[in-house]
């Protein structure tokens, strides 16, 4: 591809609005525009629940970004994101039939987004958030979560933990060991780094060990505050001191979620039977033809690589499932039914080169959306 041919298709945005009713005769404008309209409205008025089927807003997910961490970009501000919240929602629309509308922010303030998102509110039925920097997107998230009656996702967190979970969890099969015995590290202690370790956590795993820029996180660390610090206390139960040298001797998985890069003898110095996860983009923490010198598994972000480990396989499944359902969150249960079903995709086809689907394969979509609907029916979430 050329740079004329990419910005010639991003020329006047990705997105259009479609009118899906007619309004070819007087009588189509009556019904769909005034005096017909009034009826709707008024009973909306009388009985708010009707919003729900005789608007698009249940069917409406709003993509919300403040540009802060978009990307391999960084913080390159609301109007630059816009692209790429448009191609969300271009894929919302390609992969769960879900319309969906950016929205970009021009703050950076969390009580200010907030407020901003809960006056808007009746103008959709779920949030998607993303490339929102850390630490501040745990804030804003759990925040939205509580101030918001509607799905709320935060995708560069869930996403990329939900697919890495359904990856890891063939790859587990592939090399001959358990999930839950895995020794795993994970390169990377922001938005993606915790939500991975927490999803594993919650998937039974119990040797998780996190890596900043400064080293693991363990207890004795006094310079940790907030998230970092709580998964201090959560993981690393073998209290793992130092780099990624220390952590990756002897480890059975390596996630990568950081611009770090990693040295072959630190990969060679892992299990027998290793897998690696070098999910950095465009560049990953280490080449996959040097991991695959010495690990059984490798998968990378990228799709000219095998195993590409890609959000779009978990987010437009998840929040059609959530709204199919008529959820008002999603839980855990649902990104762990949401993991499972991508790698139960994979079937009998498994091997060291096909730990997850296509992102193009048709089926994962319907299957993620139909095992999120069943845990969703399934769950007591409190307050409901």
């Amino acid at each position: 591809m050329t740079d004329a041919e990419i910005f010639a298709a991003h020329e006047g945005g990705k997105l259009s609005v479609a009118v899906d009713r007619p309004l070819a005769t007087k009588r189509d404008l009556s019904i769909a525009y005034t005096p017909g309209v009034a009826q709707v409205s008024r009973a909306i008025a009388a009985e708010p629940a009707l919003a729900a089927t005789h608007t698009w807003a249940s069917r409406l997910v709003a993509v919300v970004s403040d540009g802060t961490a978009v990307l391999g970009l960084g913080d390159i501000g609301p109007s630059a994101s816009l692209p790429v919240m448009e191609g969300k929602s271009a894929l919302f629309k390609t992969f769960a039939g879900l319309d969906s509308i950016p929205i970009v922010l021009d703050t950076t303030d969390v009580d200010e987004i907030i407020e901003t998102l809960v006056r808007i509110a009746p103008s959709f039925g779920a949030v998607n958030l993303e490339d929102i920097s850390a630490p501040r997107c745990f804030e804003l998230e759990r925040r939205l979560i509580e101030a918001l009656d509607m799905p709320v996702m935060h995708d560069d967190q869930h996403g990329t933990a939900v697919v890495a979970l359904a990856a890891l969890t063939n790859a587990a099969k592939v090399v001959g060991k358990e999930l839950g015995s895995l020794k795993v590290v994970i390169a990377g202690a922001g938005a993606a780094g915790i939500a991975v370790a927490e999803i594993l956590l919650t998937a039974g795993v119990t040797d998780v060990v996190l890596i900043d820029s400064k080293g693991t996180l363990h207890t004795g660390r006094e310079d940790l505050a907030g998230m970092k610090a709580e998964f201090a206390e959560r993981t690393n139960p073998r209290a793992v001191a130092g780099g990624v040298s220390h952590a990756l001797e002897g480890a059975d998985v390596f996630i990568g979620v950081s611009s770090s890069k990693v040295p072959e003898e630190d990969i060679a110095a892992m299990a027998e039977g290793s897998i690696v996860f070098a999910l950095s983009n465009p560049d990953p923490e280490v080449a996959p033809e040097t991991a695959r010198r010495h690990a059984a598994v490798v998968a990378t972000g990228r799709s000219d690589f095998p195993n590409q480990i890609n959000n779009v396989l978990a987010f437009p499944g998840i929040f059609r499932g959530a709204l199919d359902a008529g959820a008002r969150r999603i839980t855990p249960a649902m990104k762990l039914a949401a993991a499972r079903a991508i790698a139960d995709l994979v079937g009998e086809d498994i091997s060291a080169e096909y730990i997850v689907p296509s992102p193009l394969d048709p089926r994962v979509a319907p299957a993620v959306t139909e095992a999120v609907m069943r845990a969703a029916a399934s769950a007591v979430v409190p307050g409901e």
